[in-house]
């Protein structure tokens, strides 16, 4: 059976220092992606027109 070393303070407070850096960033990430979904799509538009539709040409 494996035995582990106990943990001291300082190993402990950098693990929580890790796993809060990590959750920020997720959930910051998280944030961007739903506003990101939110968002309307923008219309898209050509440099070749002039923003009006275009037209068939038939």
């Amino acid at each position: 059976m494996d035995r582990k070393p106990p943990r001291n303070d300082r190993s402990e407070a950098s693990r929580e220092d890790r796993l809060k850096a990590a959750l920020k960033s997720n959930l910051a990430r998280r944030k961007q992606q739903a506003r990101a979904r939110a968002e309307p799509p923008a219309p898209e538009t050509s440099e070749e027109t002039d923003g009006t539709p275009s037209r068939n040409k038939d």
